[in-house]
């Protein structure tokens, strides 16, 4: 979503980034959803990875219940929307990640997405192992399916596959039903991907495009780009995931090529940061 964003020209500032366009542009938001389910997505998140209240203040909820709302009138009907809860620092700074006190905004907020009516809880881009299971703990407390998908960084350095394995089996523990790696580069997930399959339950990947010359995505030929994008991903499918997906830097073509790939979940995962 948010690399989408960017590239039609919205300003998606930094902290609540394609929030942002809940105001400005919500008929673009409305037209990416659109376009990724035209492109064989059957899974779209909603667009509510910077809608807590520490990044929007007294409008958090107004704008959580639009994403929903949003992403729901733009698909068809069997599709599902998943609400997105993201963590509430940065997402390459497990560092800076509250822990176990995150845990109110992020059952506020999974209450919110579940009374708008999402399908499932993604609980997504998780670097830190503490605030990625209080996420995961307070999401399935809602009764609603919930994924997690945790993220070793764009250059896969804040996490080993290993460490990501008894993340996610933490993760499984606490109620979890399917665990993803994404947002790490799609040329670095397929090691992670590897130990995911390991986990016992639905596992994925939703990867980045990386870094602009290995000309998977950020504008290099779209074709070209989802085409060497989709051939890696075929390698997860091999390794028997069956959620596939794309975070920042790719876009729908990306989505067309994934969905020719026999998986048994075509996604389309947002990210807001362009």
């Amino acid at each position: 979503m948010g690399s989408e964003l960017v590239r039609r020209g919205v300003s998606i500032p930094g902290p609540a980034w394609s929030a942002h366009a809940l105001d400005s542009a919500p008929q673009i938001v409305e037209a990416i959803h659109r376009e990724y389910a035209g492109a064989g997505a059957t899974v779209h998140t909603s667009n509510t990875f910077r809608t807590h209240r520490r990044t929007l203040g007294t409008r958090w909820e107004e704008l959580a219940r639009r994403a929903v709302r949003i992403a729901r009138k733009s698909i068809p009907p069997g599709h599902r929307v998943a609400g997105s809860l993201a963590p509430l620092a940065d997402c390459y700074r497990p560092d800076l990640s509250p822990g176990s006190a995150s845990r109110h905004e992020h059952r506020e907020l999974a209450r919110v997405l579940v009374d708008e009516g999402v399908d499932l809880l993604l609980c997504e881009t998780f670097p830190s192992h503490v605030e990625a299971v209080v996420a995961v703990e307070e999401a399935v407390r809602t009764g609603v399916d919930t994924w997690v998908g945790l993220t070793a960084g764009p250059d896969g350095s804040l996490m080993t596959p290993e460490q990501m394995h008894g993340i996610g089996a933490e993760c499984i523990l606490a109620g979890a039903r399917a665990v993803m790696v994404n947002c790490t580069a799609v040329t670095r997930t397929l090691a992670f991907v590897v130990r995911l399959a390991e986990l016992g339950v639905p596992f994925g990947a939703y990867a980045n495009a990386g870094l602009p010359e290995d000309a998977i995505g950020w504008g290099a030929d779209a074709r070209d780009g989802a085409r060497a994008y989709a051939a890696i991903a075929r390698q997860w499918v091999e390794a028997g995931a069956t959620i596939a997906g794309g975070c920042c830097g790719t876009g729908p073509e990306h989505i067309a090529e994934l969905a020719s790939l026999d998986v048994a979940h075509r996604t389309s995962f947002t990210s807001t940061r362009p």
